[in-house]
């Protein structure tokens, strides 16, 4: 691994209070370990910690490395006190943030740009169950418009199973969002600095890439290559970078797309911390590409540091990149 550059202080943000906080505190304690072993004065702060911003003024850091999953860390929240701090961080900034958290907006965010997402719909307790299927056609996806890891999420086949599913997403989020299934096949496309990584394929025997599949189970497939031509897969990776700028995401990130039976890309939704744990998704792809783990949590600590970056260049499985 290269020695890392002076990079001050750093405090690696973990935890916090969301549904996710068992993901974050992973992440976290993985990246803060792979950044100590890199030789970075590293320091884990929990930001569920009701001074969290008194911590950061006082304990004389120099830039934070956000490893926070869902609100309050990866909605922009977290994104605009560190910009009143003054304290640089990884990551996009408070409008990209926001953006890519709101799965409504971003979809309307690309439908803006002419990029394509599935069909979707926002529903509540008093929606017209019939007519939404009969718009959008089944099966559907119903999911809190404003939460991450799948958390809430159901997949419905019946105009009748609607309203327990909108319940259930609404215990997370008033706000949800039905969108049509796609079926043709889930895949994902890392971006870190300059690099818009290999597309991962994800196959799994549950109902859709839920939480246990993305978590829990040993049985889930993640291929990468990922067995599309390489022209379709290059095509993928330049649809994720174009979806990822429409929303102002910038350092690093992922953007999950499906496939549908013939073959044309959706947009699903962008993530502007994925996760770093032993089942994610960007390290997996980093790997393809000759990045170990400790490379790219510094290829990622890079990203605070506001350097203007080359123009992304897309790499494929079994490619090196420039680490």
């Amino acid at each position: 691994m290269r020695a890392p550059q002076n990079y001050g202080r750093v405090a690696v943000l973990y935890g916090g209070r969301s549904a996710e906080r068992e993901v974050s505190l992973k992440s976290g304690a993985a990246a803060l370990a792979a950044l100590r072993q890199a030789g970075v004065d590293a320091i884990g702060v929990d930001a569920a910690a009701p001074d969290l911003l008194a911590q950061l003024t006082a304990g004389g850091y120099a830039r934070a490395f956000i490893a926070l999953h869902g609100r309050g860390g990866e909605d922009g929240t977290l994104q605009g006190a560190l910009d009143w701090l003054g304290l640089p961080y990884t990551g996009s900034g408070v409008l990209g943030s926001a953006l890519a958290m709101d799965k409504q907006r971003a979809k309307q965010v690309w439908q803006g740009c002419g990029l394509p997402t599935a069909p979707f719909a926002l529903a509540g307790p008093d929606s017209d169950w019939d007519a939404l299927a009969a718009r959008l056609g089944l099966p559907l996806m119903v999911k809190p418009s404003r939460e991450g890891s799948s958390i809430g999420m159901s997949k419905v086949e019946r105009a009748a199973d609607l309203p327990a599913a909108v319940a259930a997403a609404m215990a997370h989020d008033p706000q949800v969002l039905i969108e049509r299934f796609i079926g043709g096949g889930e895949y994902t496309v890392g971006i870190v600095g300059n690099r818009v990584l290999p597309a991962i394929k994800l196959e799994t025997d549950r109902a859709f890439y839920d939480y246990e599949a993305k978590y829990l189970r040993d049985d889930t497939r993640y291929l990468c290559p990922c067995g599309l031509p390489v022209a379709q897969e290059r095509a993928l990776q330049q649809l994720a970078l174009d979806a990822f700028a429409a929303l102002d995401c910038h350092g690093w990130g992922r953007v999950d797309l499906l496939l549908d039976d013939s073959g044309a890309p959706y947009l699903m939704e962008a993530n502007t911390v994925p996760g770093l744990t032993d089942h994610s998704l960007v390290p997996m792809a980093a790997r393809a590409v000759g990045m170990d783990f400790g490379q790219l949590m510094l290829a990622i600590l890079d990203t605070s540091l506001h350097q203007p970056q080359a123009t992304p260049r897309l790499l494929a499985a079994g490619e090196q990149a420039d680490v």
